[in-house]
């Protein structure tokens, strides 16, 4: 399995409800705590003491349980995924009263938002519940509250310490009596000791925990944050594979209401049990490498246990571990074999099978020890996602496509299909009206912008593209490009085979290369033998100082060739190259098409220009900053940074840094940045007095990270180029894993938005200063945002400005003749780390710096 596809899986979800079979249980009698200080929140949110004013910290305390949420559910327990909490906007004046541009014409939008309805005057009623005498386990807790059904209501929601109420007890301490069945009296006490009203954090997290409710009702499975119908799945015999149709939902305060943002989402499970799995690998692979191959593909890999709908993450192998190993539960000892017959009446028929371990992440019982690893059997996990293998596999894709791939008009369908059958369930609908609440009928209306599309300057021209396609590959042909160095040292390497498709090549190169202004001279041609020691000793051979670069073609696309030619070229004898699969130069029809791209990556590789837009700001440096997990090298994080150089954003000054697990990656990007301004001085002979840094690669929960460290981190590198320079700086956060989508009703029609549309109200967040862009055109499915954040800003560039300027970097892409999802300095970035991550793995030499080597 490659790196590529062990990264997708990491981001995939491990939730489980309850100690699995295997993991060490944690008693819920855990051992006596030193009595708390006053007002300290202790165990599962109780607050000891008298009940003081609401503190952040008892906010995340509070919301960490309800009762009735299963652990796999709580989102936001040990990290915000919503980043909640952080108000950058206050910190700037310029967009304190409008954070809305102007220029572009008005579209009319639906986005995949619900309103959240509640009946006027709605509070949430906080309640601290004592126990005399103290009661240890939560679900006696509960069961002794739950009896005083008369003083109470129906609607409440209790996590052992702290009940939730939609109405006011008529005094501010009510005592209860109960009895356990052993017969001990028990005195209750019911103290209020907050109102929530529908926007504080613990009402937006009630709001999310009561919509899961909902969805169980729904019959719901959860996997990961997300809910999946096991009951509807889309079956696809041919390639042994079932799709599970499900939803993303989140509930948060927007800009002028709390809302619940949905959108669609598959589970792709395959037939095969990991069982099966391993059997085919050990054909495959022969007994005596079985164990490595083994350990190296399935580790990483999400599975998912039919007999109770969880999903778990393959962690390691328990070799010496079959069915009939034994775990304690309880007090007794019982195998494997006989606790799947016992409790899910499954029989297990392979009894040699080795085991697998998943480190499970989540919280024991109040004061216990977190649960050990569990124990997963083989048969009866099925494996999750695809392999490279099938995402390689043109049948299968196609075939997924048909049913993932959704167009707006069916996504919009989806969506209002899913809230009138929340209306039609009589069960859901009780919840929701015991609690006062409702959702909206329609999706939410909104008016959005479609800035005009930019002119693409080119030498001495300049053209607009076709604004539908949004790419310009037909009207650049024959135009010169900006800028391109004469390639008059250059070398070929090939095999024997791949002789013809070689001499293909170059002949087409130098049709091509005339009219965009590349001059070439004939290269070497070099034969090598089918071996990765071959083509190494061929290039250490033949790669001088004065070789200006290195064409490969590779007979096929393994990785490990791929690697050998990258590492030689990047770290021990730098030398800009490009490698290509013969394959691809095997299509005549298409070769003319190849070719082009290849000479344009070419010439961006050698410090080529070949297009710009209007950028009107002078001094101006922009910055992206991506982040990559190496998984090959114990989950290293790759940052990396690049920088522009020039006025027309067409030189870039590119470096990586490698960082240890746990190091922040922002120390290393210190120096780097540091860097970039030393050579922005040496290109321009001054420093910019303006930079604006894209930062991509942050996750869920990560913002505050950003906010604390890293714009401090920046300015620090600022700072060591001399106390008096201070520059005008813009943090940007860009986040592409987002749910929010736009549709547009175009003709009486549901579509996508054309690219350039904009939108920064209603869908935004209050406290903070940011915006969404529809920059590309898709040829099927639905358009995807991009979420800009702001999170720090000196500039004062009214918001208008900064829009349209993220928009046109996003035409600033060499290796693509159209417009991207993000801007280009932060799709450069990703390809570095990504190349560094994937083939390199060390930091490339300082001589590539100023070229765009790695695209």
């Amino acid at each position: 399995m490659t790196g590529r596809a062990r990264a997708r899986s990491r981001g995939r979800a491990r939730g489980q409800e309850t100690t699995a079979p295997g993991a060490s249980q944690a008693r819920e009698t855990a051992p006596a705590a030193p009595p708390p200080a006053e007002g300290e929140l202790v165990g599962r949110g109780r607050q000891k003491g008298a009940p003081g004013p609401f503190s952040a910290e008892a906010v995340l305390q509070i919301s960490a349980g309800f009762q009735q949420v299963k652990l796999g559910e709580r989102g936001g327990r040990r990290r915000d995924f919503h980043d909640a909490g952080i108000n950058t906007r206050q910190a700037m004046e310029h967009v304190k009263e409008s954070k809305s541009g102007t220029s572009g014409s008005a579209i009319q939008l639906s986005a995949n938002f619900f309103r959240i309805l509640s009946r006027p005057q709605w509070v949430l009623y906080q309640y601290h519940v004592d126990f005399k005498p103290p009661m240890e386990s939560r679900r006696l807790r509960t069961a002794l509250l739950f009896h005083h059904d008369e003083v109470l209501g129906s609607a409440r929601s209790f996590d052992g310490a702290l009940l939730f109420l939609p109405h006011k007890l008529h005094s501010k301490e009510t005592v209860l009596h109960s009895e356990t069945r052993n017969g001990e009296k028990v005195q209750i006490t019911v103290t209020l000791t907050n109102e929530l009203p529908p926007t504080s954090p613990v009402c937006i997290q009630f709001y999310n925990i009561i919509f899961r409710r909902i969805l169980r009702i729904l019959n719901m499975q959860q996997i990961g944050r997300n809910y999946y119908n096991p009951n509807d799945p889309l079956n696809i015999p041919q390639h042994r594979l079932t799709i599970w149709p499900g939803y993303t939902t989140t509930i948060l305060q927007y800009e002028s209401s709390i809302m619940l943002c949905t959108d669609v989402s598959h589970k792709v499970l395959r037939s095969e049990t990991v069982l099966d799995f391993m059997a085919n690998l050990r054909h495959q692979c022969g007994n005596q490498r079985f164990p490595d191959i083994c350990a190296k593909e399935l580790i990483g890999l999400i599975v998912l246990t039919k007999y109770n709908n969880k999903t778990y993450r393959i962690d390691d192998l328990a070799w010496d571990h079959t069915p009939n190993n034994t775990f304690k539960r309880g007090d007794t000892e019982i195998s494997f074999k006989n606790y799947y017959k016992t409790q899910y009446g499954l029989d297990i028929t392979d009894g040699n099978q080795v085991l697998l371990i998943s480190h499970v992440k989540k919280l024991g019982p109040a004061g216990g020890p977190p649960p050990g690893p569990a124990m997963l059997i083989p048969e009866l996990c099925y494996l999750t996602g695809l392999t490279d293998k099938m995402r390689a596999d043109f049948n299968i894709m196609k075939d997924l496509s048909t049913h993932t791939r959704l167009t707006p008009e069916q996504r919009e369908g989806r969506l209002d299909r899913f809230v009138s059958n929340i209306r039609k369930n009589t069960d859901a609908q009780a919840e929701l009206d015991k609690w006062g609440l409702s959702f909206d009928k329609q999706l939410l209306s909104l008016t959005g912008r479609v800035l005009p599309g930019e002119r693409i300057f080119q030498g001495s021209r300049s053209y607009q593209y076709d604004f539908r396609t949004a790419d310009w590959a037909k009207e650049m042909r024959g135009i010169p490009l900006i800028n391109s160095p004469p390639l008059n040292n250059w070398l070929v390497f090939h095999t024997r085979r791949n002789g013809n498709e070689a001499q293909s090549l170059v002949q087409t190169l130098n049709k091509v290369s005339g009219p965009l202004g590349i001059r070439l001279q004939r290269p070497v041609m070099i034969e090598y033998e089918d071996h990765q020691e071959s083509l190494l000793r061929a290039l250490q051979q033949n790669v001088g100082p004065q070789v200006q670069i290195v064409v490969v073609v590779l007979p096929s696309n393994r990785k490990d060739k791929y690697d050998s030619v990258k590492k030689y070229l990047c770290v021990d004898c730098p030398t800009p190259s490009q490698c290509v699969v013969s394959r691809t130069l095997s299509r005549p029809q298409a070769l003319m098409t190849v070719a082009t791209k290849i000479a344009l990556q070419m010439a961006c590789k050698m410090g080529g220009e070949l297009w710009s837009v209007e950028i009107p700001l002078k001094q101006l440096m922009i910055v992206g900053i991506d982040c990559y997990h190496d998984t090959a090298a114990g989950k290293r994080s790759i940052g990396a940074l690049v920088a522009s150089l020039n006025q027309s954003m067409s030189r870039w000054y590119s470096k990586c840094v490698l960082q240890h697990k746990g190091q922040e990656i922002m120390d290393g990007l210190k120096m780097a940045l540091s860097g970039a301004l030393k050579d922005y001085l040496k290109f321009n002979n001054c420093l910019p007095s303006r930079i604006i840094v894209y930062r991509d690669g942050v996750g869920d929960g990560q913002l505050h990270s950003v906010v604390n460290y890293e714009v401090s981190q920046i300015m620090d590198s600022i700072k060591s180029m001399g106390h008096d320079y201070l520059p005008k700086l813009s943090v940007v956060v860009v986040k592409k894993r987002i749910s929010s989508r736009f549709f547009a009703q175009i003709n009486g029609k549901v579509t996508n938005p054309p690219p350039g549309t904009i939108v920064d109200s209603e869908v935004t967040r209050p406290e903070w200063y940011d915006f969404y862009i529809v920059s590309q055109s898709v040829r099927s499915g639905s358009v995807s945002p991009t979420h800009y954040n702001v999170v720090y800003d000196t500039s004062g560039l009214k918001p208008d400005h900064m829009q349209r300027l993220t928009y046109k970097l996003c035409h600033m892409y060499y290796n693509w003749q159209g417009i991207i999802r993000v801007p280009a300095p932060c799709q450069y970035a990703h390809k570095l780390a990504f190349l560094v991550g994937q083939s390199i793995h060390r930091e490339h030499s300082a001589q590539l710096d100023d070229f765009l080597f790695y695209l």
